[in-house]
């Protein structure tokens, strides 16, 4: 079945809606290491007990319910290691009978002796557009690993991230805001690898103080032209949902990126632990709230096609 077509509902936003950011799971299919093996306690929102538990289409689905969802997008979901690729492969037939998700963001750790294999079979997948892998970050402002192995820095890293060019492969920059400068330097360094920044840099200090390292980040990756920022994820630690600094983040970012490069993303059902989706759409909607149709259209759902070279036949114009 197309699950999409019985998304088609509009009742709380007049307009499509690709949801550039989604996880699915399935804990009989394939290890979880950190849902089944061991619990994260410094997890950076904080407890997430309640989603250890299946997550599927329908699941999705569910929690759509009102909005008219034309496209999706997987992003890895933290499979173990040995099993990277037939996660991918999972995915591909989740699509097969679900019709969702439309693009794949598959996972590979740059530095692992095999990286460029693991990366040529992820590439055979037709939905395959690109790869999340975390470099290794340090714990806070004012702290430094800048050339520690694995980090954005590691000659052994850029090696294998160099890479993703030949496959055509886009790279989801999941990294704090503290080190959102060194990705743009990352970006100068590789202009011809799409980037698109995960959940909006993660500005997860909303201080006076914070909220300038931030901006001064998202700035120079802005001045990259093969960089976007994907608006997702505003969730604060312990569950925190500040809906006026979440306003707030999404104003000043849309203003740094501008219309063209900013993306609508929920991170379902990551997202659950501090609101739902009709609350992201709220968000968004407020911290947008004076710009033009056309450029809202851009932002919940051309954008993404685009980035993520989608095949969405239902989206007008798209």
């Amino acid at each position: 079945m197309n699950i999409l077509a019985s998304l088609k509902d509009r009742r709380r936003f007049d307009m499509p809606i690709v949801d550039a950011h989604h996880h699915l799971w399935d804990l009989q299919a394939g290890r979880y290491p950190a849902f089944q093996d061991h619990y994260e306690a410094d997890f950076f929102l904080g407890d997430y007990r309640k989603i250890c538990r299946d997550f599927l289409p329908t699941d999705l689905a569910a929690a759509y319910a009102g909005f008219d969802i034309i496209g999706t997008v997987h992003i890895q979901a933290g499979r173990a290691a040995p099993e990277r690729v037939q996660e991918t492969a999972w995915i591909e037939a989740i699509h097969a009978e679900w019709g969702l998700p439309n693009a794949i963001i598959g996972h590979v750790i740059f530095t692992q002796p095999d990286c460029a294999e693991i990366l040529a079979q992820h590439a055979r997948y037709p939905l395959m557009r690109g790869i999340r892998s975390r470099p290794v970050t340090s714990d806070g402002p004012g702290q430094s690993v800048a050339g520690q192995p694995g980090t954005m820095q590691d000659d052994h890293w850029l090696r294998n991230f160099a890479l993703l060019e030949q496959h055509r492969m886009s790279w989801d920059m999941r990294i704090p805001y503290w080190h959102l400068e060194e990705g743009a330097a990352l970006a100068r360094s590789f202009p011809g690898i799409p980037m698109v920044v995960n959940h909006a840099g993660l500005p997860l200090d909303r201080s006076e103080e914070g909220l300038a390292i931030w901006r001064r980040g998202l700035g120079q990756l802005a001045d990259c032209p093969n960089t976007m920022l994907k608006l997702s994820e505003l969730g604060l630690p312990h569950g925190r949902w500040d809906v006026p600094s979440n306003i707030r983040v999404v104003r000043e970012a849309a203003a740094i990126f501008g219309p063209d490069r900013i993306i609508f993303a929920s991170n379902l059902p990551v997202a659950t632990l501090s609101t739902d989706f009709p609350g992201i759409i709220a968000v968004m909607r407020a911290g947008l709230r004076d710009r033009p149709r056309e450029e809202l259209e851009k932002f919940f759902y051309r954008n993404a096609i685009r980035f993520y070279r989608m095949r969405v036949g239902q989206a007008p114009g798209g």
